[in-house]
């Protein structure tokens, strides 16, 4: 037969007439999506992600089976089809729950691939463990150490008991390894970058830098590098030999060198950095203490002065006395901790909300009470004044009201509820902010105003982490040091700026308060149900009298242990599911269509192959390859409408034979059939 000629995309096409639109679309270099087209075996024209649409007629077509007419007008990329493929990739998504990113990845701000490195320490290797985690995380000595645990608190082991302790296998791989362990360094590119602020935000952005081949120069205001790391943090929950320690890794690499007291705006101009360096990463932090807004808040020390005093054994030495902090963050926290360690044995928090809104860690409010430190709630101060030596903090009761911006329920006065309280000190932990010198474009917040997609300030400057957030936590300012630094290696590779985004789509079963036990997949059937490893303090009365760490890092054979308790979440083929893949190219929502999901389960009883069926899209590949090319009959589609599902014949288990085949595995779009572990 002569071949057809038709249009395609304004084009004249001369195409075989037993030649799908799909297929010849391809041979001209254009291409269509599709979930449900595969070449081995006939056509199932189920998913509609191909369609196009017939410009003569106004009609969509499935172009994985519909075959081209004689001056045919084929529309296959103008917006509106684009917009047809989106809706039928929201239509498939939203039957489909599969985790694409476990939980804890997705919670932890440096979206660090939990599984991964505690599988590696699972396995008892934790050098690959630590390089994994370096992967994402600059300082896990530190973040091992002071990290508030996002990722535990998502992760799905907290519906049947507690969380897998996460953090400790950053801790203790970055223990075991991290001296020894030297990344695999491309030479310099020639290209260097002036970073203002030694703290997590600015050696992050340094170190993906030089992973890069990128040189940095790292200015400090303070007498050594840091940041809040060492000035913030007391030594009993970081060990500034651990943290020397860690730094001292960073000019080993070549192409990071640090530069202490200089300060932007005062040694330090935006001029000489703009005429020395190809980019320049501003990461100044937050170290300007907030206003207790009360008369006379002159008289009380600010919380971070007062840490930066003890960092710098600046500190008398003596007992402070009887202490009062106002406050309910974790600075509050660490100062109440180290009144107590000066000696103090009178030492109180004054907070205005209830213990329900304080923002300090869980932990660190346990660990505070622990140490005798009493809690006084619904309380804000009024004014401060001094009498007789002593200092007198008039407070006020409060009650809540309505919530405010932060989702957090307003604290309003009680009148005639005022009372004193008498001090030695009165320190002020209310918050900080960003002290910006000038010359830098700043928002009403006080924080530096960058875009918020580019981190983007002007010319060839960006800035990053605390001083763009507002006081944040470390792991929070190495992924702001990590997402500047891809945005400066874009600009010196492709000269342009421009957002780049991690992690666009996830498909998410839901957050583990929603779900119940059934409802989690088990890729193994040796998931451990042990209690979690604990964290063996110090003596009670030790940790009040010294500053000593207080708890040791937990053993290798125990973290082995603990790592059999994770469930692993994520999707196993998440790095090839063509889904996801399609999704994030037609920017397709998995929300977009709300409605309840049928709890089709999964089917786990192969020893090597699981099938969740949460996964399924329908398209009935698997059936057919099974078929078709394999020539069995083991899978079939079950059910109409709605409640279709693939299934087994009488539900019975895959046959041990499939693991020598695995055909319809490796056909699955989606990864709804897949083997347990990947080779």
């Amino acid at each position: 037969m002569s071949n057809i000629k038709f249009i395609l995309d304004g084009k004249e096409i001369s195409a075989e007439p037993n030649k799908t639109i799909v297929n010849i679309a391809a041979e001209n270099g254009i291409h269509i999506p599709t979930l449900c087209h595969n070449e081995k075996v006939s056509r199932t024209t189920s998913c509609f992600v191909c369609v196009v649409k017939d410009a003569k007629t106004g009609r969509f077509l499935p172009s994985c089976s519909a075959y081209p007419a004689p001056g045919q007008e084929i529309d296959a990329s103008s917006d509106e089809v684009k917009d047809m493929r989106k809706t039928a990739l929201e239509l498939l998504l939203s039957e489909h729950a599969g985790d694409c990113e476990a939980p804890c990845t997705m919670a932890c701000p440096a979206h660090a691939p939990v599984e991964e490195y505690v599988r590696a320490g699972r396995e008892g290797d934790f050098l690959e463990s630590l390089k994994i985690i370096k992967g994402r995380i600059t300082l896990p000595m530190s973040i091992g150490r002071v990290c508030p645990r996002f990722c535990e608190k998502d992760c799905r082991k907290n519906l049947s008991s507690k969380a897998v302790a996460i953090n400790d296998f950053k801790r203790l791989a970055a223990d075991m390894y991290y001296d020894e362990y030297m990344e695999d360094l491309p030479p310099l590119n020639g290209k260097k970058v002036g970073i203002v602020g030694a703290g997590p935000a600015g050696i992050s952005t340094a170190y993906f830098l030089r992973l890069n081949g990128i040189e940095s120069v790292i200015y400090e205001q303070m007498p050594k590098p840091g940041g809040m790391l060492r000035y913030g943090i007391p030594e009993y929950r970081l060990p500034k030999a651990i943290l020397d320690r860690e730094l001292a890794h960073f000019p080993k690499m070549g192409g990071i060198k640090f530069e202490c007291n200089r300060k932007l705006g005062a040694n330090l101009s935006m001029e000489e950095l703009k005429k020395d360096f190809d980019a320049i990463a501003v990461t100044i932090g937050c170290w300007q203490p907030s206003s207790m807004r009360c008369e006379g808040e002159e008289l009380a020390v600010q919380g971070i002065d007062f840490l930066q005093k003890i960092a710098l054994d600046d500190w008398s030495g003596d007992n402070p006395g009887k202490v009062i902090v106002v406050g309910g963050g974790n600075t509050a926290m660490d100062c109440l901790r180290t009144s107590v360690r000066l000696g103090s044995d009178d030492v109180s928090c004054f907070y205005r909300r209830t213990e329900n809104e304080m923002p300090a860690e869980e932990i660190e409010i346990e660990e505070t009470k622990e140490e005798g430190v009493k809690f006084n709630f619904l309380t804000a101060p009024v004014k401060l004044r001094k009498e007789n030596g002593k200092l007198i903090l008039t407070c006020q009761r409060m009650e809540l009201g309505e919530a405010d911006a932060s989702g957090r329920r307003r604290p309003v006065p009680l009148e005639g509820s005022e009372y004193d309280s008498e001090a030695d000190v009165v320190i002020a932990a209310i918050g900080q902010k960003t002290d910006a010198p000038g010359g830098v474009r700043t928002n009403r917040w006080g924080g530096i105003d960058v875009n918020e997609d580019t981190y983007h300030l002007e010319e060839n400057v960006f800035a990053a982490g605390d001083c763009v957030t507002g006081a944040a936590t470390v792991v929070e300012g190495v992924a702001g040091g990590h997402k500047i630094a891809q945005k400066i290696i874009k600009l010196f590779s492709h000269g342009i700026i421009e957002p780049c985004p991690e992690f666009t789509f996830n498909v998410s079963r839901g957050h583990w308060r929603s779900l119940e036990k059934d409802d989690l997949v088990y890729l193994k059937e040796d998931v451990s149900e042990k209690d979690r490893a604990p964290m063996n303090f110090i003596p009670l009365e030790e940790r009040k009298t010294t500053f000593k760490e207080v708890a040791p890092t937990i053993p290798e054979c125990e973290i082995i242990e603990e790592g059999k308790r994770c469930i692993e979440c994520s999707c196993t083929a998440k790095g090839e599911c063509k889904l996801k893949e399609f999704s994030e190219e037609y920017l397709a929502a998995p929300d977009a269509i709300k409605g309840e999901r049928l709890k089709n389960g999964y089917d786990n009883r192969h020893p090597q192959i699981i099938q969740d069926r949460m996964k399924c899209i329908k398209c009935g590949i698997c059936v057919k390859i099974c078929k078709e090319v394999v020539n069995e009959n083991l899978l079939s589609l079950k059910q109409r409408g709605f409640s279709t599902k693939v299934e087994t014949a009488f539900g019975k288990v895959l046959p041990l034979s499939c693991k020598e085949c695995g055909a319809c595995i490796k056909e699955c779009p989606v990864g709804a059939l897949d083997w347990k572990i990947k080779e």
